[in-house]
């Protein structure tokens, strides 16, 4: 086995949906350093703009375009710039997704009056956006006959979280989609092309800090506590923890791990809590 070629992305073209923001921007950064050509995806154009000093100051090849991923044909324009500048997409991370308070259920917003434009906003950036950007670039990879689509489901796909039904929805969607892609590709298409997900446990970022962390104290939340305890490294993620595990599943080293969702957890799904 040739071990620096397992993990070589010398030459690969890297497509990341949300790949400004906390946690993508960090597998944006680093995958540009193993070498890929990195195209970011997202919607905000000041993360964009930061994110592009980052990646010029170490000269990485890269592109950003501002994209709706519930918009195919936003999607295929995306597309059709990255082919026309890059040629070709090796690898696919659908990283686009997020919570909204407004469909997270609270003692002053019960279960039973959830908004139902919440609910499917909610469903929709996850799991409809993971759907309509596989589409589009999957077509890409699936021409081409190889490559590799890795998603982001969450720890509340296999337990669902108190409070946050749409959310823990949309995730088990994307572990079970992630699977069926999986097989889908590999039966009609390619065996060359490998479908993947990651299952983060608790990162702190900006949607969830305040959940967490006490914004007056900077001290753990009841719920915040309740998860340390319930994870055995006792503490939550940090984006860098992300990266080892990203970079194994997108590299030649991992080209017989398909229909797989990893967790990177500190331990939490091994936990029964006793």
């Amino acid at each position: 086995m040739d071990l620096p070629k397992c993990f070589n992305l010398e030459g690969k073209v890297a497509v990341i949906t949300g790949g400004a923001g906390i946690l993508c921007s960090e597998m944006s950064k680093a995958i540009g350093e193993c070498g890929a050509k990195v195209v970011v995806l997202d919607v905000s154009e000041k993360a964009m703009e930061y994110l592009s000093e980052y990646l010029s100051d170490r000269e990485i090849e890269y592109l950003t375009i501002k994209t709706d991923i519930l918009d195919k044909e936003n999607l295929k324009e995306a597309a059709k710039k990255i082919v026309d500048k890059f040629g070709k997409v090796d690898i696919l991370i659908n990283g686009a997704g997020g919570n909204k308070a407004e469909a997270t259920t609270s003692h002053d917003l019960p279960f039973f009056d959830l908004p139902e434009a919440a609910v499917k906003s909610v469903l929709n950036l996850n799991f409809l956006g993971t759907f309509l950007t596989s589409q589009v670039f999957g077509e890409l990879i699936a021409n081409q006959g190889e490559g590799v689509i890795l998603n982001i489901s969450s720890m509340n796909a296999f337990v669902p979280l108190t409070n946050i039904p749409a959310y823990s929805a949309a995730k088990a969607a994307i572990s079970n989609f992630t699977l069926w892609l999986a097989t889908h590709m590999s039966q009609n298409y390619s065996t060359k092309i490998r479908v993947n997900a990651i299952a983060p446990g608790f990162f702190l970022t900006d949607q969830n800090r305040y959940l967490l962390i006490d914004k007056d104290t900077d001290t753990l939340t009841e719920r915040g506590r309740t998860i340390v305890n319930h994870t055995p490294m006792k503490r939550f993620g940090l984006p860098e923890d992300l990266i080892s595990t990203i970079l194994w599943l997108i590299s030649p080293g991992s080209e017989f791990v398909h229909g797989a969702v990893i967790p990177v957890d500190g331990g939490f799904s091994a936990f029964s809590g006793v």
